[in-house]
């Protein structure tokens, strides 16, 4: 099977379009997996000693449980296998100098000798693209991981199974020599061992047989020369359940772990662990079987380590590298859907939970078990394509809009940049907002500055507007602060509106006008990324945080400005992120999108007099300048023009449903119809 599949690889490897570009991206993505490895060493080295490489510090540092005559497991800290500690022994005289440095340059060789030998084991056909770009994205994708910057950091050994299981899968010559790759992996962590099931219901028996019986000698071995910590370990902890921290913690991405942090204790919850870890362990090893068949063995190896992962007494972040596997999995028949899971998996991989999933009561059972929740899905539950399906290798196309001539030749400057005519992958567009939102929020607070800097910025805009007779800040605030039913509306209106409107613009664009949905959405984020380069550049106090002009703060209230961090908001929030002002200017984004899109006068005359509205308000309560709503105003205008300038003209009339389509050359339209 393994033959045939190289074969295959081979004969589509040989046909292909030239890979000038491909190649230079394959250096490129090279070139910034080496950057993010000196990153992470340079990250450990950093690192005071009390707080880097912790864990193996616990274990063969210079006061470790390896260093200690005695069991290994009486202070709690190690809880690898007892072969484990076996194995660690022998470095524990070097502990001392310099194998921390050594451990983790090791770990990230590990890490991209992992990429490699995943790159060369995807599943055939493989174009040019996915064997020069395969190894790279992986190695990238791996250091950005929370499990390999896990690794890191802790100093554990939880990539090495992963890495001898894919060599005895797909590099090892001869099946008793991968059976003991395999055996050795499951020596050090127990759960590995799933893996001889998967190698005798795909015809390698001598294999699976291999790798239960150097899992039994290992384990043997063990026991000959450390019986009391064995007895500890497969006995007394049931195969080292509750050793290396409370199991109910949330770093326990189990089922077991879950069932705890549900409420479920003692021998009731031990039965259902019992009973859903058959259930999974069945379906999940079949599913595998399955795709291993089917020739993805990869897939199959990912399901494997997911299955696992769910099944383990306790599976640790830094143990969760299986589930990246899972990427090479294709779901969905359309090219729009195909990006979907692997970024699903990617983003659960590489951020907190906290930030995928909102903080609210509510979602904390689902962002506590996020990792294990994605890896059952994986397992049991995600509808992986075969390859005899007709759209493995042809997905069904994505529609996109004829290009409207410009009158200037390097508009739009991306081609690849196409105006798509079918709707985006909800999932993925939600995906990506929050993502992005997050992303926004962090470098918002991220851009502080003095409040000596902030107010000096402040005094030039008060300055220029009196120049240009715009300062008209403090008699509308006074304004408002003495009419208390005005005071209420604007406090209402500046809290309320200003993600709501926008949400329900994207979503009535996303239900009803997919086009005109990318193209707004783009400028949208466009926008914002400026308005970010705005408030690291010019840090600017809002006049509510200006003392001794007099302003008064109608929605936060009377301001201390005797305290440093003055300001109710000032924990949560970035109070000087003011210019421009993307409260104007969002609102602006949704008044400009209403009167382009809008068929009817009346919605196209809300959505002016909504930024209109927004501007009085957000100065009369004090929390934007004039000149913060024109650089607002700015920023949203290039946000469209540089849509305009990357994909082009946006068509203003499609064509009608069976009318002829202007000629196309066999180039063009070949360039249109190339999947997304």
């Amino acid at each position: 099977m393994v033959n045939a599949e190289r074969s295959e690889r081979q004969s589509v490897l040989g046909t292909g379009a030239p890979i000038g570009r491909i190649a230079a991206a394959s250096v490129a993505l090279w070139l910034l997996a080496a950057v993010l490895g000196a990153r992470q060493i340079a990250a450990v080295l950093r690192s005071p000693p009390g707080e880097r490489l912790i864990e193996l510090e616990n274990w063969i540092g210079p006061l470790g449980v390896l260093q200690v005559r005695g069991s290994l497991y009486a202070g709690g800290e190690f809880s690898g296998t007892p072969f484990t500690g076996l194995v660690l022994r022998p470095l524990k005289q070097s502990a001392e100098h310099s194998l921390g440095v050594f451990w983790a340059f090791g770990t990230l060789l590990l890490v991209a000798l992992i990429g490699v030998v995943a790159a060369r084991a995807l599943p055939a056909p493989v174009t040019r693209r996915a064997a020069l770009l395969g190894a790279p994205v992986a190695i990238v994708l791996m250091m950005l991981s929370l499990p390999v910057r896990n690794t890191l950091h802790l100093g554990q050994t939880s990539i090495i199974p992963v890495l001898l299981v894919l060599l005895g899968c797909f590099t090892a010559r001869g099946e008793r020599t991968a059976g003991v790759l395999i055996g050795i992996g499951a020596a050090l962590q127990p759960t590995v061992l799933l893996f001889a099931p998967l190698l005798w219901c795909t015809g390698r028996r001598r294999a699976a047989v291999s790798a239960a019986g150097t899992f039994a000698a290992a384990t043997a071995l063990a026991w000959a020369a450390m019986p009391h910590d064995s007895w500890t370990y497969w006995v007394h902890h049931l195969a080292g359940a509750g050793l290396g921290g409370a199991p109910a913690q949330v770093s326990n991405q189990s089922l077991h772990g879950a069932l705890l942090r549900l409420g479920l204790h003692g021998p009731g919850e031990t039965a259902v662990f019992a009973a859903l870890g058959i259930v999974v362990a069945s379906v999940g090893l079949r599913r595998a079987v399955h795709y291993a068949r089917d020739g993805q063995l990869l897939l199959a190896v990912a399901l494997t380590g997911c299955v696992a992962v769910a099944v383990s007494p306790t599976a640790w972040q830094h143990q969760l590298l299986w589930l990246l596997l899972a990427v090479v999995g294709r779901v969905g028949t359309k090219a729009a859907s195909r990006l979907v899971w692997p970024a699903a998996v990617v983003v659960v991989m590489t951020l907190p939970a906290k930030v995928i999933l909102l903080d609210r009561a509510v979602l904390f059972p689902l962002r506590d078990n996020l990792l294990l929740l994605t890896a059952l899905a994986a397992a049991c539950a995600v509808p992986f394509l075969s390859r005899t399906s007709p759209y493995f290798r042809d997905p069904i196309r994505t529609d996109y809009a004829i290009p409207v001539d410009a009158r200037w030749k390097r508009i739009p400057l991306l081609p690849l940049w196409r105006r798509a005519l079918t709707r985006p992958n909800l999932l993925l567009e939600l995906l990506l907002i929050r993502v992005f939102y997050w992303a926004y929020s962090q470098v918002r607070l991220a851009a502080t500055a003095g409040r000596e800097q902030a107010e000096a910025h402040g005094t030039q805009i008060f300055e220029l507007e009196k120049a240009l007779f715009l300062d008209i800040e403090l008699w509308l605030n006074h304004v408002v602060a003495r009419t208390p039913w005005l005071e209420a509306a604007m406090n209402s209106y500046y809290t309320s509106f200003h993600f709501v409107v926008p949400l329900v613009i994207l979503a009535v664009l996303y239900r009803r006008r997919p086009a005109d949905y990318r193209w707004a959405r783009s400028a949208l984020g466009l926008a914002t990324l400026l308005g970010l380069a705005g408030f690291w550049l010019y840090p600017l106090a809002p006049p509510r945080l200006m003392p001794d002009l007099g302003f008064v703060d109608t929605i936060h209230g009377v301001q201390d400005f005797t305290r440093p961090g003055y300001g109710a908001m000032t924990a949560l929030t970035n109070q000087y992120a003011a210019m421009p002002s993307l409260h104007f200017g969002w609102a602006l984004w949704c008044g400009l999108v209403l009167a382009v899109l809008a068929s009817r006068w009346w919605l196209k005359a809300l959505g002016l007099l909504h930024p209109t509205l927004t501007l009085v308000v957000i100065v009369g309560t004090a929390n934007h300048w004039i000149l913060d709503a024109v650089g607002g105003a700015l920023v949203v205008g290039a946000g469209f023009f540089l849509v305009h300038v990357l994909s082009g003209p946006r068509r203003t009339k499609e064509p009608a449903p069976g009318a002829a389509a202007e000629p196309l050359s066999s180039a063009r339209e070949a360039a249109i119809r190339t999947p997304s």
